[in-house]
């Protein structure tokens, strides 16, 4: 499996971890867990935003509802099939220029917004798990071996 390959099935993985929270959210709406939810879904599109070179759609932390947030999740998956899309492996070193939405301008590898865009969902869906097990409820597991071992993500190739 090649680096590319490897960070398709990551992106797999938190399109997983992403459903997985939702379909809690759903049955149990607290509105910090959704706070944290809603900004893992616009990060990402922020990011696929800046990667295509286009101008921010979404702020980084949007106030949206559980149905917005349902809907981007199917918006951030079509988003990632189609960034990903005819990629190869040299693009992952490219870098690009972007602005925050501090306006600072920094450049930063393909690859590695990807990866810091894995490990931000990471934290902040935790934090959103964190949210609900205060309240009462049962979030979800999220760790990567669960994907792995329910067949989620198909079969290591490394």
């Amino acid at each position: 499996m090649n680096r590319l390959e490897h960070l398709a099935r990551l992106i797999s993985y938190e399109d997983w971890a992403n459903r997985e929270l939702l379909a809690v959210l759903q049955v149990t709406p607290q509105p910090e867990a959704l706070k944290a939810f809603a900004h893992v879904l616009a990060a990402q599109t922020l990011w696929m935003d800046r990667m295509a070179h286009r101008p921010m759609s979404v702020k980084p932390w949007p106030e949206w509802d559980l149905a917005e947030c349902t809907r981007r999740v199917e918006v951030v998956r079509a988003g990632w099939q189609n960034f990903l899309r005819g990629l190869d492996v040299g693009a992952l070193d490219v870098t690009i220029s972007y602005v925050t939405t501090k306006g600072d301008y920094f450049q930063s590898k393909v690859g590695d917004i990807i990866s810091h865009l894995l490990f931000h969902g990471a934290h902040h869906r935790g934090q959103a798990c964190g949210v609900l097990r205060a309240a009462g409820a049962q979030p979800p597991t999220l760790d990567f071996i669960f994907a792995v071992r329910d067949g989620v993500l198909g079969p290591s190739q490394d």
